[in-house]
């Protein structure tokens, strides 16, 4: 007697469909696998796909106008979350396979190596840490865990604290570390910025705790968890490859890093919000963040490049996030495969952005007419 068989509701299928293009980060990971066991130039092929085949498959399929229905049910997203939610065991296996097999394979030159985990931590700050933002937004333990757990392999586990006590309260405020200012070049920025947001991240945690009559060093300080986990990290990285399994897990952690803040420069670079008066500021806008809705990179992104509807909405998941036209949010010439790099240059940033600020500057506040206070890049304004 043949076995009966469940059928598949169509609306499933459609939707799994629909979803299927926000995988495609997926195929990144057997590329990994291919350097690790080819070597030779097959060790670049991650940030050759993850930059350069992205930003030009975002010249050839274009931009993507179309706005999902923002009041979706949860049942609908499933397939979206799910993909989120996977990668965290998937980039952990991944990660610590290559901890294991690359320092014994001797096929492999040590510059092959460290190329090759340059590209893994491409993959992890690109998807990995993208994704941790979109987890780490979410009510669900689960969900937050999985954050928590990526977060911790690219040794910056304090981003989460810093992004939703810091960030997303103060952002377009020099309250803010990570809103570029207008005319910082990334190359200050960045050291900057990694001093900054882990004593901001931390002074924020020591505030709740405070609000609850709780000291510093209450267990219920999310810090001892961010640092057992960092510590679980590198001891299996070194269990498993030894000092060399060490390094190159050092390697991939400090290009995600990289990765994440070149991401976090570009998203508002030179946008501020207007003051209003005794330490307030007029409240979080589209016109905020940098939009940009090339098709390709924002399948790989899950629509991080959305940035202006995220600010605004902060809970929205990542299928449901909004695209804005130029009159409603300001927009990025490129997506952000082409921008990071550009980001890397300062002259030719300024050349492409600095008049784009002075636009937005002249569209959205022409009644401002010093800006000085506005660029400083520590000191709140004054009240």
């Amino acid at each position: 007697m043949a076995r009966e068989t469940k059928s598949v509701p169509l609306a499933d299928l459609i939707r799994f469909s629909r979803a299927t293009p926000f995988w495609i980060s997926l195929l990144l990971v057997p590329l990994a696998w291919v350097g690790a066991l080819q070597g030779g130039w097959t060790v670049v092929l991650l940030p050759v796909v993850t930059w350069y085949l992205f930003s030009a498959l975002d010249a050839l399929f274009g931009r993507d106008l179309a706005n999902a229905d923002p009041d979706a049910p949860q049942e609908a997203l499933y397939w979206y979350r799910a993909i989120t939610v996977i990668w965290a065991p998937v980039q952990f296996c991944l990660l610590f396979s290559l901890i294991w097999y690359v320092p014994q394979a001797d096929h492999l030159g040590t510059l092959e190596r460290v190329v090759l985990f340059f590209g893994v931590g491409v993959i992890t700050g690109t998807v990995g840490i993208n994704y941790s933002h979109e987890l780490m937004h979410q009510k669900n333990k689960m969900e937050r865990w999985m954050a928590d757990i990526l977060l911790a392999m690219v040794l910056y586990s304090h981003f989460r604290s810093e992004h939703l006590l810091v960030h997303h309260r103060y952002v377009g405020t020099p309250k803010d570390a990570v809103t570029a200012r207008y005319n910082e070049g990334f190359h200050r920025f960045y050291p900057r910025v990694l001093k900054q947001s882990l004593h901001s991240a931390f002074q924020a945690e020591k505030k709740m705790l405070a609000r609850r009559n709780l000291p510093w060093h209450d267990r219920a300080n999310p810090f001892f968890k961010y640092g057992a986990l960092q510590l679980f990290m590198l001891l299996l990285a070194f269990l498993l490859g030894g000092w060399s399994g060490v390094i190159l897990f050092l390697v991939q952690a400090g290009t995600a890093i990289w990765q994440l803040e070149l991401v976090n420069y570009i998203e508002h670079y030179g946008l501020t919000r207007k003051h209003l008066g005794d330490g307030k500021y007029e409240h979080v806008k589209p016109q905020h963040s940098w939009n940009a809705d090339f098709r390709m990179s924002n399948w790989l992104l899950i629509n991080l490049q959305r940035h202006s509807d995220h600010h605004f909405k902060p809970d929205r998941r990542f299928p449901v996030l909004q695209t804005y036209s130029a009159s409603d949010a300001p927009q990025l010439p490129y997506g952000y495969p082409i921008m990071t790099m550009v980001a890397m240059v300062p002259p030719m940033w300024r050349r492409i952005m600095n008049p784009r600020v002075r636009l937005w500057r002249a569209n959205y506040y022409p009644e401002i007419t010093d800006w000085a206070p506005y660029n400083k890049a520590e000191n709140p304004m004054p009240g």
